[in-house]
């Protein structure tokens, strides 16, 4: 794939001044079907897969534990990230082009960034979580209790919804004089700043200060954590019980590799190294890829959730 435009497209860049097109992902046509098969079926994977574990754990009180109910909260996560932007690429595949209003780009590019806002905040929980059942787990109950694990739910999601307001205000007041084309397959912000006549420089120094505050403050606290754990783990005399505790958090640290690995690859990048077509690939990993695998990855080696999902079967 090329970084340019394609010709037919051109004759687009005289849209009404409100609306924009999205390019999505331009290859050969023949492969057009096979690329939306694949969206369309990792889509209905993703909700199905995310749906079970909410259902499963809803059902199950052995699995009404604060590392399943912070899992129930991902889940829903992962069930709107896809959901946000899959549906209007998918549907470019019928209309031949997705057109978005300024309105609509602008609520798509906020909700986005609740979602990756709260995952960061909510996977730094998860790990706060796992240092107390490491690290204290005979107070592990009494420090997590439902109280207090609802206040940290609740807690996410308001700073979540809160954070990108500015962001998504300051984005409302940019001029766009000349292409309306975005080339990419959502409303990425990055791509639209690109499109726009006016100074960016607000938005620029709003997405520095914020962003540090979303994403350092909860990966220091990760770290932290998983810090604590590991030194916790290393005066466990047995390997066995190394083991045992090691498991009880290499899902979330799974996790939250591939999270922090997806996004940085996508925007922590020198300029020189930069191209549109790379960073849409990228932009897939965490916006398609990643809610798609997390339930794989909580689930295929928790024997707590397959007994759990087992018991659901015989009770059908």
């Amino acid at each position: 794939m090329s970084d340019s435009i394609p010709k037919q497209m051109e004759g687009e860049n005289q849209t009404e001044a409100n609306e924009f097109v999205i390019v999505g992902f331009v290859g050969v046509p023949q492969l057009q079907a096979l690329f939306f098969a694949t969206l369309l079926l990792v889509y209905m994977i993703t909700l199905f897969g995310n749906v079970l574990i909410i259902a499963i754990v809803y059902l199950n009180i052995h699995l009404h534990t604060p590392m399943y109910f912070f899992l129930t909260n991902l889940s829903l996560l992962d069930i709107n990230c896809p959901t946000i932007i899959l549906p209007k690429l998918l549907a470019k595949f019928f209309q031949g082009k997705t057109v978005f209003s300024l309105t609509e780009c602008l609520l798509q590019i906020y909700f986005f960034l609740v979602i990756v806002s709260t995952e960061f905040i909510l996977l730094a929980i998860m790990a706060y979580d796992r240092y107390v059942a490491v690290c204290n787990p005979l107070r592990y109950m009494t420090i997590m209790s439902k109280d207090v694990c609802i206040r940290l739910a609740v807690g996410t999601w308001v700073v979540g919804f809160a954070d990108p307001i500015l962001h998504a205000v300051l984005l409302s007041r940019l001029s766009f004089c000349s292409s309306h084309i975005i080339n990419h397959f959502f409303c990425d912000v990055t791509a639209l700043m690109t499109l726009s006549c006016s100074s960016t420089r607000s938005i620029e120094t709003s997405s520095y200060i914020f962003g540090s505050i979303i994403v350092v403050l909860p990966f220091l606290l990760v770290v932290v954590s998983y810090g604590n754990i590991l030194n916790a783990i290393l005066k466990i005399k047995s390997i066995q019980g190394r083991w045992k505790a090691f498991s009880t958090c290499t899902s979330h640290l799974t996790v939250v590799i591939l999270f922090y690995g997806s996004l940085s690859s996508a925007y922590i990048r020198p300029t020189s190294t930069f191209s549109m077509n790379d960073n849409k690939l990228l932009s897939l990993s965490y916006t398609v890829i990643t809610p798609l695998c997390n339930p794989f990855i909580y689930t295929l080696k928790n024997k707590d959730f397959k007994n759990a999902l087992r018991k659901a079967k015989t009770t059908m």
